[in-house]
């Protein structure tokens, strides 16, 4: 057997953090899953729930910088929300290029029951209070910042 030195460790997976952030996302999705089931939503689809929540009518530019998705990402993504009357898609009176993105009754009306099934499940599911998510996600925001910054170099 091979005797391990210090210039190995940075090679072997469970020392990866990329590693432990991606595996750590795919255990999310299926705690998420069954929940979102519930509500007849797709993880991404709860992602564009929660920005239109958060402010409604936002051009579909707008909702691909807050979730860093492309349009061609998240047009047929929409598509598919807007056939299941969750959001309504249609152009700017000030400018014909840009597509509004507005939720629907039934959209709206998702929130409520979201609110009281997404929130007390993954609190439960993580085992961390509240305090301990709020600095995981400042350090993960943190994170994903610099290496942004690092990316655009």
């Amino acid at each position: 057997m091979r005797k391990k030195n210090a210039t190995d460790v940075p090679l072997q997976l469970g020392s990866q953090l990329c590693f432990a952030v991606y595996s750590t996302a795919h255990a999310f999705n299926r705690v998420y899953k069954p929940l979102l089931d519930r509500l007849g939503l797709t993880y991404p689809q709860y992602l564009v729930m929660l920005v239109l929540w958060e402010r409604d009518g936002l051009p579909l530019k707008d909702i691909g910088e807050r979730l860093f998705l492309d349009s061609g990402t998240l047009t047929p993504l929409l598509k598919r929300m807007e056939a299941a009357h969750l959001v309504k898609r249609t152009r700017s009176a000030d400018d014909e290029r840009q597509v509004l993105v507005t939720l629907t009754s039934q959209g709206a009306a998702l929130r409520e029951r979201a609110k009281a099934i997404i929130p007390p499940a993954i609190l439960d599911a993580t085992g961390c209070s509240i305090a301990e998510l709020a600095d995981l996600h400042g350090k993960l925001v943190k994170l994903r910042e610099r290496l942004d910054a690092a990316a655009e170099g």
